[in-house]
C-alpha cells in the first residue's frame, strides 16, 4: 500500500475535514478524495462518512486507524534507521519554535550528545503550527513550544514558567517596538492595553527586536530570562507599572513513545533548561 494513503487517512482523521487535510498537505481536495477512494478500494471498506460538518470515521475506519498509525510509524522509523551513520545506533527528531532556538535547542542538542554520542539528532526550528503538524505526522518525536495543542495521544508537559515584561533602553527609551509573541500574548496584551498595539516598528522575531533596541534604543515586551543580564548590567530598565504577561514553555510528545532515544532526549531537556542562570539572545 502507498504510504501516502495512510498519511492522508490520518490527516483527515485528525482534522475531521477533507478540505483542511488538503490545505495541510498542500494538495488539492480532488487529490485527497482520490487517495481515500484508492485506499477504500484496496481495503474493500468505506472509511469516512462525509457531511456538511466534515468527515467522520466509519466503524471500519476506526478499526483501520491503529493500523494506519503503525504503518506510518514503521515507515518513518525505517527511513530514519537506514540514514544513520555507521557509528550511530539510534535517532531523535526534535523541534523548537523560532523564538526558543537559543538557548533551548543549542543546550538541548549539547545535552543529548553528552548523554549518548551514538544518537543521531535531527533538529527543526519553525513556527508552532508547523511543528505540531510534523509531530502529528511522525516527522518529529518531540517539540518545544509556547502554545501547545492538547490533542488526544499527546503528552503536554510544562518545562518552565516564563514571563514577558516591558523594558526600555536606559539611554534611549523610544521608539516603541511591538513583538508578536503569538496569539495568546496578543489576546492578553489587547485586554490589558487596548489601542496600544501601534508601534514604530513591528517584529515577529524577538532576538532581532532586542538587538535593535540595544543598539538603537526603544522599548517593548521581552522574555524575562533573556533581558535579565541587560537589566543587571544597566543597559535596560523595566517600565514601572507596566503589566506583565505569562509565557510558559512546553514540550509535546506522543504518549506511545517508549524508545530509548526519546527518553534520553526528554530527560536531558528537563535538566538543561534549568541549568542556565540566564537565557541568552
Amino acid at each position: 500500500m502507498d504510504i501516502e494513503l495512510a498519511k492522508t487517512f490520518l490527516e483527515i482523521m485528525h482534522l475531521g475535514s477533507f478540505n483542511e487535510a488538503a490545505q495541510r498537505l498542500h494538495v488539492t481536495q480532488t487529490t485527497i478524495t482520490a487517495r481515500i477512494k484508492a485506499l477504500e478500494s484496496e481495503l474493500g471498506k468505506s472509511l469516512f462518512v462525509r457531511n456538511r460538518a466534515g468527515a467522520k470515521l466509519t466503524a471500519d475506519g476506526e478499526r483501520f486507524s491503529s493500523y494506519a498509525l503503525n504503518l506510518v510509524q514503521t515507515w518513518e522509523q525505517a527511513k530514519q534507521s537506514l540514514n544513520l551513520a555507521d557509528n550511530q545506533q539510534d535517532a531523535i527528531r526534535i523541534g523548537v519554535e523560532q523564538s526558543l532556538w537559543n538557548p533551548i535547542m543549542v543546550d538541548w542538542i549539547k545535552a543529548i550528545s553528552a548523554a549518548d554520542s551514538a544518537i543521531h539528532i535531527y533538529n527543526q526550528v519553525s513556527e508552532a503550527d508547523t511543528l505540531i503538524a510534523a509531530l502529528e505526522n511522525h516527522y518529529l518525536d518531540a517539540i518545544v513550544v509556547h502554545t501547545p495543542n492538547y490533542y488526544s495521544g499527546f503528552v503536554v508537559e510544562q518545562l518552565v514558567e516564563e514571563k514577558l515584561i516591558h523594558v526600555q533602553n536606559k539611554n534611549q527609551p523610544e521608539p516603541t517596538l511591538f513583538i508578536d509573541w503569538g496569539s495568546d500574548f496578543k489576546r492578553q496584551f489587547d485586554k490589558a492595553l487596548p489601542h496600544s498595539r501601534q508601534a514604530a516598528m513591528s517584529f515577529n522575531f524577538g532576538p532581532l527586536a532586542l538587538k535593535i533596541m540595544l543598539n538603537q534604543g526603544g522599548n517593548g515586551y521581552f522574555r524575562t530570562r533573556v533581558v535579565s543580564p541587560y537589566l543587571a548590567q544597566g543597559k535596560l530598565k523595566k517600565v514601572q507599572g507596566a503589566p506583565e504577561f505569562t509565557y510558559p514553555v512546553y514540550v509535546m510528545y506522543r504518549k506511545s513513545e517508549p524508545a530509548n532515544a526519546i527518553s534520553v532526549a526528554l530527560e536531558r531537556l528537563r535538566l538543561s533548561i534549568h541549568q542556565e542562570a540566564y537565557w541568552r539572545v
